[in-house]
């Protein structure tokens, strides 16, 4: 099929519709399905990543539709790119949703409602200092039902934060505790919802980094890497902020990312923006340079001495570092140079949390099967401690599961500084 040629006729308009040849790459051999959250949920073969990519391919046959049926399928994707990790053909589902989801934003309308919510969640989520103004509100977040199924969805899963959290207080500027890195000057991405509902993990991370020799700067702009609107498929949303992202990041030896869903997408800066002329260049560029915290630690001798944690750690593997990213072993080797600290796997690691960017909040029932699904199997290790890097994932695990959890970050710094 000619790219060129889709019309009106087709279901996909021509620009960046599901790229036949990667469509192509699939032979249906089935091998994503037992990785597939969505299919563990619903059991449907369109509900899968083999079903949705003859989705795709039907979209490009003449009089075909982009109908509320056929977005309805893509909406129950959790985007995870467990599918990826396990196809054996190397098929770029990753690539092919991130075309189709912003096609169906443009071809089939939501109903208002929904248009709303999700103009109200990214309105919020995305905007730090709006997010700090609801820090009071939520001690009052047992009233959240009365707004509705969704909006008692996202009560029960935000955190109780102190009111301190309504002040930015990390560093713009930190020096190196000992010897500085050659090539040691580093950028933090202190993230949208992270430096609100998680400052306590920017910090942590911050004083690692200081710890073994970076000079870590923590720009307060720009307010969101454009991950959240991405995942969803608002492109011209998630496209302007990786601008300004790039932006203020320029110059460092490094970006450091300790959000698996920031890191993604800061990671395929190069490849979405590979259309416009006056940043493909600046795009390529920066991702680059863009470091998951635990890769770039991993990558250099450790320098800061460790003192014992004697805690048993279950380590989550958030979807977008361990499949969109393929960073499994960094975290792991860190979190086994802090002395006493042992290390357990859970069953089922590849499958999602269900917290998904704004999955737990667009599909609350679904998440919810699947939050208690990964909390059994976390449970199910004896861990004291739940290890995971990324703070969707650790709001969906905390609601289902007492036991607490810990960014790795977090881990190593009361290493380092000896705090048990």
């Amino acid at each position: 099929m000619d790219v060129d040629a889709l019309s009106v006729t087709s279901a996909w308009d021509p620009h960046h519709p599901p790229d036949p040849e990667l469509i192509k790459d699939c032979v249906h051999c089935g091998f994503c399905l037992p990785t597939c959250p969505s299919y563990a949920v619903f059991g449907t073969e369109m509900d899968s990543p083999r079903g949705r990519i003859v989705l795709m391919r039907a979209g490009h046959e003449p009089g075909s539709v982009a109908s509320p049926q056929l977005r309805e399928h893509f909406d129950t994707c959790l985007g995870c790119m467990a599918c990826v990790t396990a196809c054996p053909s190397g098929v770029k589902y990753d690539h092919l949703l991130e075309q189709v989801r912003p096609q169906l934003e443009r071809q089939v309308p939501r109903r208002w409602s929904d248009r709303m919510f999700l103009r109200a969640v990214f309105a919020l989520f995305t905007h730090p200092g709006r997010l700090r103004a609801t820090v009071p509100l939520l001690r009052l977040k047992k009233l959240a039902p009365l707004l509705g199924r969704r909006a008692a969805a996202a009560a029960g899963l935000a955190p109780t934060v102190p009111l301190g959290a309504m002040v930015p207080r990390l560093p713009l500027l930190t020096t190196p505790a000992d010897v500085p890195r050659k090539h040691g000057r580093v950028a933090l991405m202190q993230g949208c919802l992270q430096r609100v509902f998680f400052e306590d993990v920017n910090a942590a991370t911050v004083r690692v980094l200081a710890a073994e020799g970076w000079e870590v700067h923590a720009p307060r702009q720009p307010r969101c890497c454009g991950a959240l609107p991405l995942h969803s498929g608002f492109e011209p949303d998630a496209l302007e902020l990786a601008r300004r992202t790039i932006a203020a990041y320029e110059g460092f030896d490094a970006v450091a990312v300790n959000v698996a869903g920031c890191g993604s997408a800061m990671k395929d800066y190069g490849r979405l923006l590979v259309d416009d002329p006056a940043w493909s260049a600046r795009a390529e560029a920066f991702s680059a340079k863009v470091r998951d915290v635990h890769e770039l630690l991993a990558q250099h001798p450790v320098q800061a001495p460790r003192h014992r944690l004697d805690l048993t750690v279950a380590y989550h593997d958030a979807c977008h570092l361990a499949h969109a990213q393929g960073v499994r072993k960094a975290p792991r080797d860190l979190l086994r140079t802090i002395p006493g600290l042992s290390l357990v796997e859970p069953r089922e690691w590849e499958l999602c949390c269900g917290s998904a960017g704004t999955y737990n909040l667009t599909q609350p029932e679904a998440a919810a099967k699947l939050g208690r699904r990964k909390a059994d199997n976390l449970a199910a290790t004896g861990a004291s401690v739940i290890a995971a890097a990324n703070p969707g994932c650790a709001l969906q695990i905390g609601a289902y599961l007492s036991v607490p959890v810990e960014h790795p970050m977090t881990l190593l710094d009361r290493s380092i500084r000896g705090v048990t």
